[in-house]
Parts: C-alpha cells; structure tokens; sequence
C-alpha cells in the first residue's frame, strides 16, 4: 500500500499496486503525488 495526494484537492489516497486507472474519490482528478515524511536527512561531506 502507498500513501498518495490528489494534487487538486489535497485528499490523501491510499493506493493498491495493482490498481490501474486510479482517480481521486472526491474530485474525479488523475494527478497524484506521493506523499514524503518531512524527515531530513544529512550526510557528511568527505
């Protein structure tokens, strides 16, 4: 399962791999984005 938004309406989605032609429950929109934990990561330069 992965978590995604609706870019128009900001309705968090929860998607099945398998599932093609997904639309957002709310508004009817096609385009997603996944959502990312606000984690920031550092690394150490060499």
């Amino acid at each position: 399962m992965y978590r995604y938004k609706c870019a128009v309406c900001k309705n968090p989605i929860d998607v099945d791999v398998k599932i093609v032609g997904l639309r957002c429950d709310k508004c009817g929109s096609k385009i997603f984005y996944k959502e990312r934990p606000s984690i920031v990561k550092k690394i150490k330069a060499r």
